[in-house]
């Protein structure tokens, strides 16, 4: 009898110990965290798009006539003035149209002459009735055709005129040579696939970068209208493929009235003065746009632990007891800091290190152990 409560007191004793142990290991373990006060601040973020650099002027020159090149008059990153010689088609061709153009228009001219005479003469003979109307006015209508025939033949000398001054390729515009891809001797005409060359106006270039929707509507938000929006942006900066930055400033000066569907954003277009010739077409960069916030909450990365597309935040009682908050943060970063944009508030104590570490009902501060 005694060995059967020996062995029931043992066995109640185990349990008891037992139902300890998973006390124990159901409580949360308790560490020491640095903590911190929630306060806003006004701070300065730079936001970085990637461009694509173009002059404010691209013309693809393309021949408005047919033949092989003559001359070649300029070379390839040449300044060129508006109404510069780029390059000369063979003109021989040309020439002989405009003479052969030229001769039709006097013969067509001594034709009207020749209709003239007759009809007047046919007038006197009609006046003293030797001939009838109709052979009047068939004299008539002869005149009325070598007119006809002049005009048609002063419109084919003014077409083979300007033939021969296409021949003449000029710059429409002040700029910079591109690339000569044909050379002399090469037989050229208004179809060619490639142009003969670019001219690109370079003094001014347009930088075109791209930033998202939500993006573009907070500034409208903010600033009433896309147009003011655009207006209120400050200066973007540039910075170049070497690293290095462009020491010109620039402006935004408009925007795209329509987004890209597959990529959900929409262009911006900055301007930026190239007095030195610093930035060539078709190169690239990165905007960086400087934006203002007022009142924004700053904490340390390592306050937050990142859960899929949302982050966690640990708020600290005046216990010391750690509890879960979900936040948002702008994509900005400052070095090792973040922007909560939604989630905590100024005044509130939160977990400012290890926040990876700590389980929700933690305490971090030990308070419940020193009481």
């Amino acid at each position: 009898m005694r060995m059967k409560l020996n062995m029931l007191a043992v066995s109640a004793i185990a349990l008891m110990m037992m139902a300890s142990c998973g006390k124990q290991q159901q409580q949360t373990p308790s560490a020491v965290y640095k903590t911190m006060k929630v306060e806003t601040q006004d701070i300065t973020v730079e936001s970085k798009y990637s461009a694509t650099i173009r002059g404010r002027q691209d013309v693809d020159i393309l021949p408005q006539v047919a033949g092989t090149i003559h001359q070649i008059c300029v070379t390839e990153g040449q300044k060129v003035n508006a109404g510069q010689t780029l390059f000369i088609i063979d003109q021989v061709p040309y020439e002989a149209a405009l003479r052969t153009a030229e001769a039709a228009l006097e013969a067509a001219k001594a034709q009207e002459a020749t209709a003239a005479l007759n009809y007047e003469a046919k007038k006197k003979l009609r006046s003293d009735n030797v001939i009838s109307d109709f052979d009047l006015q068939t004299s008539h209508n002869s005149l009325l055709s070598a007119k006809a025939q002049v005009s048609q033949c002063n419109a084919q000398v003014v077409n083979a005129r300007n033939n021969l001054s296409y021949t003449v390729v000029k710059s429409p515009s002040n700029g910079v040579v591109g690339e000569l891809p044909y050379k002399k001797g090469a037989l050229v005409s208004a179809s060619i696939p490639t142009p003969l060359t670019t001219v690109s106006d370079i003094h001014q270039m347009h930088v075109y970068f791209s930033m998202t929707e939500g993006q573009l509507l907070a500034m409208v938000r903010e600033s009433g209208s896309l147009d003011k929006a655009i207006e209120a942006m400050p200066a973007p900066r540039l910075k170049l493929v070497d690293g290095s930055e462009y020491e010109i400033p620039g402006k935004v000066e408009s925007a795209s009235a329509v987004i890209d569907r597959a990529t959900g954003t929409i262009q911006l277009r900055a301007v930026f003065d190239n007095p030195n010739g610093v930035l060539h077409s078709g190169s690239s960069g990165t905007v960086v746009i400087p934006i203002e916030l007022k009142n924004q909450i700053v904490i340390p990365i390592k306050a937050t632990v990142q859960l899929q597309d949302r982050f966690r935040a640990w708020e600290v009682d005046k216990d010391g007891i750690a509890h879960g908050v979900l936040v948002s943060l702008r994509p900005e970063r400052l070095g090792n800091k973040v922007i909560v944009s939604e989630g905590l508030k100024p005044g509130q104590e939160i977990v400012a290190e290890g926040a990876g570490m700590v389980k929700e009902g933690q305490d971090v501060l030990k308070k419940n152990e020193k009481k």
